[in-house]
């Protein structure tokens, strides 16, 4: 059975890797100009399909017939080809996001939920939403809700985001300020990459639930795959393969004290999970054209850290890598969320009588224990998982495996 995602421009997608756990078929990637389309949805190269931007509505003509679903939210995300040539159309994102709605917890009737955007990935939530029973408000740029009318719905308690605000590239955007909204429970983002948005670092920070579109993503492509076999797959392959997608897109993140290994630790990690592995001071260097003690020596503390925080901003939006920061990132708290919106942070602890400063401008100008009094609360306040100072970095790294 030859299947696969029809799209203009697809980069890279995680469907394949879905699919192929999912059920055996082949899954290809067909990246189709608008010019072109007609001929490929016309032609024998596949026997059902994924569909996404710009073609939901573009292949309505071609469908010889339309789920109910399809036919509500006028567009298709899945074709499949009959036994007569014909093509059937559904739309599964429904699915999918009925399945991230009720893992969150769901929506009563009545209750108030804001969805941000107006566009197709809007009104997919949207109905899913009202059949829910909730009472719906819409907020776009333009129209009567607009995100300046934010205050006047206090009342919300789930607020969806189904605009590709703080999609990378362009991490760290959002639309809206939680602090307007006390009674918001519950916070939902379609973006799947980054893991956490700035809207999900916001609703984290405030104690809101809150999740990615990574689930959603996985269950519309279950519901896909049993369209296409006609075989039912269970619930259960969802969470199996959420789990298993988490762990390979996640960074993971090193800090502790200068000369504490994380370097070493983090090479080790990397060969033992074939991750590319990146030493945050080397990318520093590498920017700054000379090594850090004479940047040091000539610019001071305070240029550093924003040359610093450059290059964390730059590599917190990669995916599936390990990377080793400075010691010192933590003392710029916006670089917690440049770490953190793709990755698991580790401290490594270890024994300050071992920690050597040759080469570390802050290490040789502060005594070690006041510099760790001064750092431990931040490095407390970073870390996923506190790693302990006895271990050999083998150990250590055998330790962040397993944490994982």
């Amino acid at each position: 059975m030859r299947c696969g995602l029809l799209g203009e421009h697809l980069g890279h997608s995680y469907s394949p890797q879905i699919h192929a756990a999912l059920a055996d078929y082949s899954y290809e990637l067909f990246a189709v100009a608008p010019d072109e389309l007609d001929t490929f949805l016309r032609s024998d190269r596949f026997d059902a399909l994924n569909v996404t931007i710009p073609y939901k509505r573009a292949v309505l003509p071609y469908c010889a017939e339309l789920s109910e679903t399809a036919k509500k939210l006028g567009n298709v995300n899945t074709l499949v080809r009959r036994k007569d040539g014909t093509l059937y159309g559904d739309n599964t994102d429904f699915d999918g996001f009925s399945w991230l709605l009720q893992r969150n917890g769901g929506i009563r009737p009545g209750e108030k939920a804001l969805v941000l955007g107006s566009g197709g990935a809007s009104q997919t939530v949207q109905c899913v939403l009202r059949e829910q029973g909730a009472k719906v408000v819409a907020l776009s740029r333009t129209g009567e809700n607009t995100y300046d009318t934010l205050a006047s719905h206090q009342d919300a308690v789930l607020v969806v985001n189904a605009t590709p605000v703080g999609m990378y590239p362009k991490n760290g955007a959002r639309l809206i300020d939680l602090d307007l909204l006390p009674n918001c429970r519950c916070v939902l983002d379609l973006i799947y990459n980054p893991a956490r948005t700035r809207l999900l670092l916001d609703a984290e920070e405030r104690g809101i639930r809150c999740e990615g579109g990574l689930p959603m993503l996985v269950a519309q492509a279950k519901r896909a795959a049993e369209r296409f076999t006609g075989k039912s797959i269970p619930d259960s392959r969802c969470e199996e393969i959420l789990c298993q997608l988490n762990q390979e897109m996640q960074n993971i993140i090193l800090i502790g004290m200068p000369g504490c290994g994380k370097t070493t630790v983090g090479k080790l990690v990397a060969q033992r999970l074939h991750r590319p592995f990146f030493d945050a001071d080397a990318e520093i260097v590498n920017r700054l054209g000379c090594d850090i003690p004479t940047f040091f020596a000539q610019e001071g503390e305070s240029a550093f850290r924003k040359v610093e925080t450059e290059v964390l901003k730059d590599l917190g939006k990669r995916s599936g890598c390990v990377i080793a920061t400075s010691g010192g990132c933590v003392t710029r708290e916006e670089n917690y969320a440049y770490l953190h919106q793709n990755g698991v942070i580790f401290w490594r602890k270890r024994d300050l009588s071992s920690l050597p400063t040759d080469g570390r401008p802050i290490s040789q100008s502060t005594a070690l224990t006041d510099l760790y009094e001064t750092r431990r609360p931040l490095y407390e306040h970073f870390a996923d998982h506190i790693l302990e100072p006895t271990t050999t970095p083998a150990a250590a790294a055998e330790q962040i495996i397993s944490l994982l």
